[in-house]
C-alpha cells in the first residue's frame, strides 16, 4: 500500500509523466476500439463510422477532462496571469473558437450527420467523421452529372459553416433530379420527336418508376415544398445562333443516371436521324443553293 501512494505522490509530483501516461494509455484504448468497431473488413460501413467517431469525440472529450481536473491549479494561476492579454489571447485563437462554435452550430441545428451527402461552397461529399474541430468528407464529382466518388478527402474546418451555407443532398444519395442537354444545330420541328422519346424512356424506367414515385412523395412531404415529379420532363429552346437545345431531366435512381443519360441520347440521335436524314438535308441545301 506504501508503494502505491508513493507512485502515486510521485506522479502527482511529476505532472508531465502523468500527463504523458495519461495520454498513452487513452490513446491505446482508443486505438483498441476503433480495431475492434472496424474488423477485417474492406470498406467501412455508415454504421461503424457513427461509432468510430463517437468513439474518437468520446476519448477527446474524456482526455480533456482528465488533463483539466489534473491541470486545474496551473490553469488557474495562468488564467490569473493573462487577464491583462486575455483579449489578445482571443484574437489570436479566433479561427479555433470559430470552429468550435461551428461544432455546435453543427450539432445544435442538426444539418447533417455522417453518411449525408453535404455540399459546402463548391465542395460536395458524404460525410465520413465529424468532431470538435473539423469535418472530414470524401468528395463527389456532382458539378458535372456524374454521381461518383473522385478518390479525394476533404478536410472542412468547421469555421466554414459561419461562411458558407450547408447544403444537405442526402435524398440524392438514392434518387436524384438528372438533367442533361442535347443540341440540335439544324433549325427544324422537334416537337414530334417528344412523344416518341417518352416511349423510350418509359422503356428505360420502367423497372424502378414505382419506387421513384413514391420516393419522391415522401422527399415532398419531408421537405413540406411541390417537386416537379416522378415523370420525365421534355422541353425545347432557341439559342442566340440558331440552334435548338433539348432538355432532359429525369428523376432516376443516383447510380443509374449516367447510364441513362447514355441510352437517352442514343435513342434521340437515332429518332433524328430517321426522321431528318443527313441525305435529304443535303440535297435540301444544295438546292437552295
Amino acid at each position: 500500500m506504501e508503494k502505491v501512494q508513493a507512485v502515486i505522490d510521485f506522479l502527482l509530483t511529476h505532472k508531465f509523466v502523468f500527463t504523458a501516461l495519461i495520454v498513452a494509455l487513452i490513446y491505446l484504448i482508443r486505438r483498441a476500439i476503433l480495431s475492434t468497431i472496424r474488423g477485417d473488413v474492406a470498406f467501412v460501413s455508415e454504421k461503424q463510422r457513427n461509432w468510430m467517431s463517437r468513439t474518437k469525440n468520446g476519448t477527446f472529450i474524456f482526455t480533456l477532462l482528465l488533463l483539466f481536473v489534473l491541470w486545474q491549479a496551473e490553469i488557474n494561476e495562468f488564467a490569473l496571469s493573462v487577464t491583462a492579454i486575455a483579449v489578445a489571447i482571443v484574437v489570436a485563437s479566433k479561427e479555433i473558437i470559430l470552429c468550435f462554435t461551428g461544432s455546435i452550430q453543427r450539432a445544435s441545428s442538426r444539418s447533417f450527420r455522417i453518411g449525408d451527402w453535404i455540399e459546402v461552397g463548391k465542395i460536395c461529399g458524404e460525410v465520413i467523421e465529424h468532431n470538435m474541430m473539423a469535418t472530414v468528407i470524401q468528395e463527389i464529382d456532382l458539378h458535372h452529372g456524374q454521381y461518383h466518388y473522385t478518390g479525394k478527402t476533404a478536410t472542412l474546418p468547421n469555421s466554414m459553416f459561419f461562411t458558407f451555407p450547408v447544403k444537405n443532398l442526402n435524398f440524392m444519395k438514392r434518387y436524384v433530379y438528372h438533367d442533361f442537354n442535347i443540341v440540335v444545330p439544324e433549325f427544324v420541328n422537334l416537337y414530334p420527336l417528344i412523344p416518341l422519346m417518352l416511349e423510350k424512356i418509359d422503356v428505360h424506367t420502367h423497372y424502378f418508376h414505382e419506387v421513384a414515385t413514391r420516393y419522391n412523395t415522401v422527399i415532398e412531404k419531408h421537405a413540406g415544398v411541390d417537386l416537379p415529379g416522378a415523370e420525365p420532363h421534355i422541353h425545347i429552346t432557341s439559342g442566340a445562333t440558331g440552334e435548338q437545345n433539348v432538355h432532359f431531366m429525369l428523376f432516376c435512381p443516383t447510380d443509374k443516371a449516367t447510364h441513362l443519360e447514355h441510352l437517352i441520347r442514343a435513342d434521340f440521335m437515332q429518332l433524328y436521324e430517321e426522321r431528318f436524314p443527313a441525305d435529304r438535308q443535303k440535297s435540301v441545301s444544295n438546292e437552295e443553293i
